[in-house]
């Protein structure tokens, strides 16, 4: 049994990642630090004999692509499981599922719906586990976020990121990574579309010994204000392609533009998770212009996933 606890060493080797919560500060600079080097020298073999089982129940692109690259490079492998591949589409437990893969491989991604899923396949696993995403938190996501922060800004103290949009589970996991780090963070979002509220508790009390300020608020202007970073993501994920129409109605207003941008740093740098909707949640001009980093960002998942997938596996 895998069991997931507050780490508050500078080590996580043989411990499941679910979410951000779960890491200390000290710990999150380390594995920067990692993936700063391993973005230098990519290829090594610290992962040699090593397996990683995928299981993907929502489709991917920079997710797949980059675990997959990741244990390549560090010399083990990689497998992919979808739903249709795997017994759990026939109605397999997840604790069945867990255990079976526990001893075949030496850790386990799941990129799925509720968050819960991950948790139960945790707590029944006998190797980490691996958010790979789920409805709550995208913590690989996050990790990239502050990968490609410190590039473009130096530092996190000081700084301030601003997040328009849906408070998801990228938002969830930014505002973490954020209050982890010291870093304001202010969320827009429309009236009944914010963050969940046991979120946003456990990032405040974060906040509280780390300095970071965090603001929610109904106007973009307003969390835009001074921003180093701004960040978007679609307004419609996953699961929600029913809500369509009520969503682009509830986010007008909430677009990141020229105009918006205006109201940040003129240094401002703009982030988005991928894919975008260019022309909703975000104008061409923003995304494709100078100030974006979004594919610096993007790459940056391979670099955070090979220092995590290193310091809990080597």
């Amino acid at each position: 049994m895998h069991t997931v606890t507050a780490n508050n060493s500078r080590t996580i080797k043989g411990l499941s990642l679910l979410s951000l919560l779960e890491l200390d500060g000290d710990v999150i600079h380390d594995l920067l630090q990692e993936a700063e080097a391993l973005k230098k020298a990519p290829v090594e073999t610290s992962l040699s004999g090593k397996t990683l089982a995928m299981i993907f129940e929502k489709s991917s692109t920079r997710t797949r692509v980059s675990f997959e690259a990741g244990m390549l490079q560090l010399g083990g492998h990689a497998l992919f499981l979808s739903s249709r591949d795997l017994q759990l589409g026939r109605g397999e437990s997840i604790e069945d599922t867990a255990k079976v893969l526990s001893a075949y491989a030496d850790a386990i991604l799941i990129r799925t719906f509720e968050h819960k899923k991950a948790e139960e396949l945790a707590f029944h696993s006998n190797v980490p586990v691996i958010n790979g995403l789920t409805d709550q938190f995208h913590p690989c996501q996050a990790l990239a976020d502050l990968l490609t922060i410190k590039e473009l800004k130096g530092t996190f103290k000081g700084k301030k990121a601003a997040y328009m949009g849906d408070g998801n589970n990228v938002a969830h996991s930014l505002m973490i990574a954020c209050a982890k780090m010291g870093m304001d963070f202010a969320l827009a979002s429309p009236e009944g579309y914010g963050a969940d509220e046991a979120i946003i508790k456990n990032a405040q009390k974060t906040a509280c010994h780390s300095g970071a300020k965090l603001v929610f608020t109904n106007s973009p202007e307003e969390a835009a204000a001074e921003a180093d970073i701004i960040y978007s993501d679609v307004w419609t994920s996953m699961g929600q392609e029913e809500e369509v129409l009520n969503r682009l109605k509830a986010f007008e207003g909430f677009q990141v533009n020229e105009a918006l941008m205006k109201n940040a740093k003129p240094d401002a740098h703009f982030l988005h998770c991928l894919p975008a909707h260019r022309g909703e949640e975000v104008t061409a001009a923003v995304i494709d212009g100078p100030n974006s980093a979004v594919f610096q960002q993007a790459e940056n998942r391979l670099h955070v996933q090979k220092a995590l997938l290193k310091m809990i596996l080597a």
